[in-house]
């Protein structure tokens, strides 16, 4: 009977391989535990960050979904509000949030307004219009009069015109005369009016600011003349500077006494030109440089003395000075010692200066294409060729008054 007991109970004591199994079982499970905890931990995090993202995707919506303010313009201030004028040209007095720094209230000033009440919220400091950023400016233009070929002349009368009162301000008050405010360059498409502006800014180190006068014809009334406020506000902060105008005649036309009212909207945006040009406010070393090829076209009011002291006309080149781009365009440029451009000059009568230089391009596309290092006599032959073919269909084209 001893030994039987004794024997069962050496059965209830588990073996060392099941204690071993045992073992395994609890490191397995302790090991997943850790991993639970670890992905417990792991996604609660990620939920942290998704209530974050939600958060702030719900301000993102709540500020889509307030309703936009009208921009205005500050007019003055009184001790109940100030008055301002919507974008529509409306003029109203209302109040003004009380957070606003009063020194940024500056009549003038850009303003963003309640749409309900017009109550101004927020004043947009420094702002300018779309159009007058993106417009041409440039600190300081790369074009040097010695990029300019054929103008001696013309170089000579705007250096008079503009670069002296920049250069020498004192001697015009020694002579007790005020400086001329602006040129108007006159002559056929592709002469240079452009590029003398941009050597008159460059050889003064005047901001070059540049747009077409095109672009300041706008819809709504009133806008034109707020643009050309702005462009001329902004000259003034960047002075010394250069206002150029491309296509003067699109806002400068003659004005008449049975008009459209899109025609007497550019009427007032004109208005607004002569107001800055001889206005109360003095431009200072601000000068206007317009350009057209319809001085015909203009109003007897911009030509006055005072505003567009003086007229440049740039013609077509003669033979000398197509010679002379010709020497501009190609002097960095490897060409044949049998190339006579005194024989390429005399073939090229008509050409415009832009038409020189593309018949230069022209002949450098056709010598890279060929493999060769120079331009060849018969590159320019073909070049030639080819521009005097496309000018010809040009002209008869235009006999049917395409571009009229």
């Amino acid at each position: 009977m001893a030994t039987g007991s004794e024997t069962h109970r050496s059965d209830d004591i588990p073996s060392s391989s099941a204690i071993s199994n045992l073992q395994s079982e609890m490191k397995d499970l302790s090991e997943t535990a850790q991993q639970l905890l670890t992905d417990k931990l792991l996604l609660e995090n990620e939920i942290t960050q998704v209530k974050k993202r939600a958060s702030r995707l719900e301000d993102e919506i709540r500020n889509l979904r307030t309703p936009p303010m009208i921009i205005g313009h500050l007019q003055d201030l009184t001790e109940d509000g100030a008055i301002v004028r919507s974008s529509n040209g409306t003029v109203f007095l209302v109040s003004v949030n009380p957070r606003i720094d009063k020194s940024l209230l500056i009549p003038g000033s850009r303003v963003a307004l309640n749409q309900d009440t017009l109550s101004v919220i927020e004043v947009m400091s420094d702002s300018w219009d779309p159009l007058v950023v993106t417009s041409e400016i440039i600190e300081k233009p790369s074009v040097t009069y010695d990029d300019i070929g054929g103008l001696e002349d013309q170089i000579l009368e705007i250096r008079e015109a503009v670069e002296l009162s920049f250069t020498n301000p004192g001697d015009f008050e020694k002579f007790s005369i005020d400086p001329p405010k602006g040129v108007l360059l006159t002559g056929p498409p592709g002469t240079g009016k452009t590029l003398l502006a941009k050597a008159v800014a460059n050889s003064t180190n005047a901001v070059f600011l540049g747009l077409v006068a095109s672009e300041l014809a706008q819809k709504y009334i009133g806008e034109g003349g707020r643009l050309v406020r702005e462009i001329f506000d902004l000259a003034r902060k960047k002075a010394p500077a250069i206002v150029f105008i491309d296509e003067l005649d699109a806002i400068g036309s003659k004005r008449l006494d049975g008009s459209t009212s899109g025609d007497r909207e550019v009427q007032r945006t004109l208005m607004q030109l002569l107001s800055e040009l001889d206005g109360f406010e003095p431009l200072e070393d601000v000068k206007i440089i317009a350009a057209t090829n319809r001085p015909e076209l203009l109003d007897a009011a911009l030509l006055r003395p005072g505003r567009f002291d003086r007229i440049v006309e740039i013609p077509l080149p003669d033979e000398e000075g197509r010679l002379s781009i010709l020497n501009v365009h190609t002097k960095k440029t490897p060409i044949s010692s049998k190339i006579s451009l005194e024989d390429i000059a005399s073939k090229t009568e008509g050409f415009n200066g832009a038409e020189i230089k593309s018949l230069v391009v022209e002949a450098g596309v056709s010598a890279i294409s060929k493999g060769r290092d120079k331009i060849s006599k018969a590159d320019f032959d073909n070049s030639l060729d080819k521009l005097s073919k496309n000018k010809e269909k040009g002209k008869i084209d235009n006999s049917s008054g395409l571009y009229d």
